[in-house]
């Protein structure tokens, strides 16, 4: 998948995105729109019915008082005598003492004249005797009948009623007739954090989709670089055989020398050929789980010492050097002798091949309570912050810009981080781009 498939996933997910969470939010603020109109409504239908209950009760009352006032022979002004306390609670002034269940009885028949279908309870004041006498609840049960419900606790009336000590009077109040207010939910943000957790879920999903196209992206060229470097691995030494071989081919059996010259080179770049291949298959098959480690009792300090003066021998004959700071007390520790070397041979491998100037490398070593820490610095090309990230995949190579000598498969550092990490040890890096790398592993006793 090339840079431009990338960039078009990329915002074809964006416009997806994008175009879901407009949808869902104008699909919110539309419902959201018609559930504040519906709720206005409501409360609007709620103020008339309010209104024309009061209407109603009023009325009743004001009849019932006439027909008391009739009854009793006053003809005193009824005027301003009905109340309304707030919506469920209202009192009537009367000038005589009255009947419990001749009160009961008006009021029965002229709530049902003026259709309040309401459940009630009243109570009368005597000023005379200043006592209150509570009546029953009386339940509204449809077809004009109004029944009295016996168990009525009779002095549990409507609790703001504030009784006055001057006058008769009597008050009805409706327990059942408060209006059905509806309240605004605060949990209407809901679909808010519906589309945001969908939202982000999405997200979430998309960046991982994304970031697995990326990594298969770079493992595709990381492969392609690998098969490259193998491939020139490879080819250089099966062109010089088969030029030896050509070359020998034509040389007489009697010049010893150069048959003996050419057949050398036929062995030396037929075993490179052999150490390449068998280098490859063996890192190919190490993992975690098939690795098996003969641990002994390994001195550590004894293996930097061999692999400097290696080194020194072999590939620093041009210059550079390789100084030891063997600050650890003890060098000794439980690990397999030939993966720990081949790690230290890979890092002064690795220090040498990647510097463009003469090598100096530092080995250097301490003791914690725990374990054993080696650190390998050079002052080779160094690496960038991008690249640190990377440096311990399997086939990933440093870009070396114009040092183009440098061969391997990208391999050494996966093997490293393969080997320390299956001793139970831990291994870092710290690098100064065009500076210089260090390398520091950690070993447990």
């Amino acid at each position: 998948m090339n840079r431009k498939t990338i960039n078009a996933v990329v915002i074809l997910g964006i416009i997806s995105l994008a175009s879901i969470l407009f949808i869902q939010i104008t699909w919110i603020r539309k419902t959201v729109a018609i559930q504040q109109k519906n709720i206005s409504i409501q409360e609007r239908e709620d103020s008339l019915n309010q209104v024309q209950f009061s209407e109603d009760v009023h009325l009743a009352l004001k009849n019932v008082l006439e027909d008391i006032a009739i009854t009793s022979g006053d003809g005193s002004d009824l005027y301003g005598a009905v109340k309304q306390l707030d919506e469920i609670s209202f009192t009537v002034d009367i000038n005589e003492e009255l009947h419990p269940f001749y009160l009961e009885t008006l009021l029965k028949r002229e709530f049902y004249a003026q259709n309040v279908r309401q459940d009630f309870q009243y109570g009368i004041y005597d000023c005379f005797t200043d006592s209150i006498v509570f009546g029953n609840l009386i339940k509204f049960t449809g077809d004009s009948i109004y029944a009295t419900i016996k168990d009525t606790v009779p002095d549990q009336t409507y609790a703001n009623l504030k009784w006055k000590n001057d006058g008769h009077y009597f008050t009805v109040f409706f327990p059942s007739a408060t209006s059905s207010q509806i309240e605004v939910d605060n949990s209407s943000m809901s679909p808010w954090i519906y589309v945001s957790v969908i939202f982000i879920l999405i997200l979430l999903f998309f960046g991982y989709s994304l970031n697995i196209i990326i990594r298969q992206k770079r493992l595709s060229e990381i492969k392609t670089d690998f098969i490259n470097n193998m491939t020139h691995e490879l080819k250089t030494p099966i062109s010089t055989i088969g030029l030896s071989s050509e070359m020998l081919m034509k040389t007489n059996a009697e010049d010893s020398e150069k048959v003996k010259r050419y057949a050398s080179i036929i062995y030396k770049e037929n075993k490179r050929l052999e150490n390449q291949v068998e280098r490859v298959l063996n890192v190919a098959k190490l993992d975690k789980e098939k690795l098996v480690l003969k641990k002994e009792l390994l001195d550590v300090h004894e293996l930097i010492e061999e692999a400097k003066d290696n080194f020194e021998f072999n590939q620093l004959e041009n210059g550079g050097k390789i100084s030891l700071e063997l600050n650890a007390s003890t060098g000794e520790i439980n690990a397999d002798t030939v993966h720990v070397t081949n790690v230290i041979y890979n890092l002064l491998d690795n220090a040498v091949k990647y510097c463009d100037q003469a090598p100096e490398v530092v080995v250097s070593t301490r003791n914690d309570k725990k374990g054993l820490t080696v650190e390998v610095s050079d002052n080779g090309i160094g690496m960038k912050r991008e690249d640190l990230k990377m440096i311990f995949d399997k086939f990933y190579r440093v870009p070396t810009g114009n040092l183009h000598n440098v061969k391997g498969f990208g391999l050494g550092l996966y093997y490293v981080k393969l080997i320390v990490e299956a001793h139970e040890g831990k291994i870092e890096v710290r690098s100064i781009f065009e500076k210089g790398t260090t390398f520091i592993l950690w070993f447990p006793y």
